[in-house]
């Protein structure tokens, strides 16, 4: 059986086996790690073609450099990250960059988490969470 993982730095798809998953992976194109337990900062067009393309759960953390709950919240997504990393890839898309993005997905504060499961939204908090909170909340959406 085989997982495809879109690659967060040049947006390929990449097909894998899926007991490869927890190994050390490299994309196909650009040759960099398809997982490196860090949230990839990702642009309007990287997100969706993550929702598109991705066969693992996409979390991503809508934020704004000047939101003060994003900035406290960034090192507990960042923990999180490594603790949930090749079970859902984790991104970051800054609304103040990428407004197209935050209009798409009707963002209306920040921070806001949303889940996308098979291309679509699955579930969205808003609020900054400790890592424990985030951790427990995005596994009860992706199993």
């Amino acid at each position: 059986m085989h997982t495809h993982l879109v690659c967060p730095h040049c947006n390929s798809t990449n097909r894998v086996p899926t007991e490869k998953l927890g190994a050390e992976l490299s994309c196909g194109k650009c040759h960099k790690a398809l997982f490196d337990k860090h949230p990839a900062a990702l642009s309007t067009a990287g997100l969706n073609a993550q929702i598109a393309k991705s066969d693992v759960p996409v979390v991503v953390d809508f934020w704004a450099p000047w939101c003060g709950p994003c900035r406290m919240m960034a090192p507990e997504y960042e923990k999180a990250c490594a603790l949930l990393e090749p079970k859902a890839r984790l991104v970051k898309v800054d609304t103040e960059a990428y407004q197209d993005a935050g209009a798409q997905h009707n963002i209306r504060s920040i921070p806001t988490l949303a889940v996308f499961k098979g291309g679509r939204e699955v579930a969205r908090i808003s609020g900054a969470r400790s890592a424990h909170d985030l951790v427990q909340w995005i596994n009860s959406q992706i199993t």
